[in-house]
C-alpha cells in the first residue's frame, strides 16, 4: 500500500495535472506523468517482489524483576530458493508504544540473520511484545507492505524485591518454630484441638453441636494447623493512603516479604485490601501467580481495610502476619491491625511514612505517625528505606536464633 511519500506523490501528480491544464504548461504534464509513474512502480515492486522467511524470536528471560535485564533473540532464515530483498524488522513493544526496528539485509537461500535487543525492565508489568513484522519498502519509500513473521508473547516484569530476612515463624505446630506440640489453632486443619465460641461470619458446618447443647450457646471447633509456617502478607492498596510513588514502594515491599518467606518454605498468602486473596501455598507457581499479581496491582477506590482484617482475624492460623500501608492510614485502621495479635502468633505492620515517598518533604522536620501498642512497627522513612528498617525492627524478633537468609531470588526463568 502506498505510504505517506506515495499518497504525497500522487496528490502532487494530480495537482501538477490540473495545474498544467489550467496554465496550458506542458512541463507541467510531464512532471505529473512521472510522479504518477514513480508511485504506480513502487506499488508494482512491493506487490511482485516475492520472499519466503522464517523468524524465530525468543524471549530470556519472560519473567524477571524490574531491573533485571530481559533480552529479546531474533533468528531469520531464507527459505526460499532466491536472494531475500532488503527488509525491515519491527517489533512493537506495549501496545505499540516503543518498537524495536532493524534492517535485514539481503540473505542467500539457506542463510541466516541474527540480532538481539534489550527490552525496557524499570517499571513492574505485564508487556505485549509483538507480533514481529517484516516490511518490504521499494528504493523510494512510496510503497510498502508488512508481514506478520512471530506471534507475540509477553513479558512480566515483577516488582523490585530486598533481600531481606522472612518473617519470624510464630509459636504453633511448625517444624521450624521448635514445638514439638501445637498452640496456635486455625479453622480448618487436620486434627481436633478445641473449641471457642461462635463468631459472626464462621463457617457454620463447624458448629460443634454437642458442645452446643451442653452449654447453651454455639461452639465452633478448631483444628490443629498443619506443620508448616505460614506467613500472611496484606497490602493495603486504597486510593486515599497511596500516591504513584508510595503505591511502588509498598508493593516492592509486600514482594519482598513474600519472596523471603517462601524461600523458607513457608506457606505463603497474599491479601489485598482491593479483594484479591491468594490463599496458603508454598509451591513456585503460588509464588509466581503472587508475584504476577503484584505486577500489575493498582489502586482502587471504594475499598475498606476493617473489613478484611476482621475477615483475616476469623481465619487466622497462627503464623506470622505483617500488613504493608502509609502514613495516611486512620487511627481505625491501625487499630484493627494491633487487635490482629491476638489472633496471629507475630504481627508486623510496615509503614511508610510520607518522607518516604514525599520529595517535597525533603529537609522537613516531620513527626512520626503515631500507631497504637503493636509489638514490632517497620517504619520506613526517606533516610531509612525498607529494607534497612525491616532488618533493624524484625532481625531482633528471633531472639538468639539467626534468621535464615534467603537463597536465590525465586520465581526467575
Amino acid at each position: 500500500m502506498p505510504t505517506r511519500r506515495g499518497w504525497a506523490l500522487f496528490g502532487g501528480s494530480l495537482a501538477l495535472g490540473v495545474g498544467g491544464r489550467l496554465l496550458g504548461v506542458f512541463d507541467l504534464f510531464a512532471l505529473a506523468a512521472a510522479s504518477f509513474a514513480l508511485a504506480v512502480a513502487g506499488l508494482v515492486y512491493v506487490r511482485m517482489t516475492r520472499f519466503r522467511l522464517e523468524a524465530v524470536r525468543e524471549l530470556r528471560p519472560a519473567r524477571v524483576h524490574a531491573g533485571s535485564p530481559s533480552r529479546v533473540e531474533l533468528s531469520v532464515r531464507n527459505v526460499a530458493p532466491t536472494r531475500s530483498p532488503v527488509l525491515t524488522a519491527r517489533d512493537p513493544f506495549d501496545g505499540g508504544k516503543r518498537w524495536a526496528r532493524f534492517l535485514l539485509a539481503p540473505l542467500g537461500p539457506g542463510e541466516t540473520a541474527r540480532a538481539a535487543y534489550r527490552l525496557p525492565t524499570d517499571e513492574r508489568g505485564i508487556y505485549d511484545l509483538g507480533p514481529l513484522q517484516l516490511a518490504l519498502s521499494d528504493p523510494f519509500g512510496v510503497a510498502a507492505a508488512a508481514f506478520p513473521a512471530a506471534a507475540a508473547t509477553k513479558l512480566t516484569v515483577y516488582p523490585r524485591t530486598d533481600r531481606i530476612a522472612p518473617l519470624p515463624l510464630s509459636r504453633g505446630n511448625d517444624p521450624h518454630a521448635g514445638a514439638d506440640h501445637p498452640t496456635a489453632l486455625s479453622l480448618a486443619g487436620e486434627d481436633f484441638y478445641a473449641l471457642r465460641q461462635y463468631e459472626d461470619g464462621d463457617d457454620p458446618r463447624r458448629v460443634h453441636w454437642g458442645a452446643t447443647a451442653k452449654m447453651d450457646e454455639l461452639m465452633v471447633r478448631q483444628d490443629e494447623m498443619p506443620w508448616q509456617g505460614r506467613a500472611t502478607v496484606l497490602l493495603d492498596v486504597r486510593r486515599g493512603v497511596h500516591t504513584p510513588a508510595s503505591l511502588e514502594l509498598a508493593v516492592s515491599a509486600a514482594a519482598s516479604i513474600v519472596s523471603a518467606c517462601w524461600e523458607r518454605r513457608s506457606l505463603v498468602r497474599l491479601v489485598t485490601t482491593s479483594g484479591f486473596d491468594s490463599g496458603f501455598a508454598a509451591g513456585a507457581r503460588h509464588v509466581e501467580a503472587i508475584l504476577e499479581h503484584l505486577a500489575v496491582v493498582q489502586t482502587e477506590r471504594g475499598t475498606h481495610v476493617l473489613p478484611v482484617l476482621a475477615r483475616l482475624g476469623r481465619q487466622a492460623s497462627g503464623g506470622s502476619m505483617a500488613m504493608v500501608t502509609t502514613s495516611a492510614a486512620t487511627d481505625a485502621d491501625l487499630g484493627g491491625v494491633a487487635r490482629l495479635s491476638e489472633r496471629y502468633g507475630f504481627v508486623a505492620l510496615v509503614l511508610f511514612e510520607r518522607s518516604a515517598f514525599d520529595p517535597t518533604t525533603a529537609g522537613q522536620q516531620l513527626a512520626p505517625r503515631s500507631v497504637p501498642s503493636l509489638g514490632t512497627v517497620v517504619r520506613v522513612t526517606g533516610l531509612r528505606p525498607f529494607a534497612a528498617a525491616w532488618e533493624q525492627a524484625i532481625v531482633p524478633s528471633y531472639g538468639s536464633g539467626r534468621p535464615t537468609r534467603p537463597v536465590p531470588r525465586v520465581a526467575r526463568r
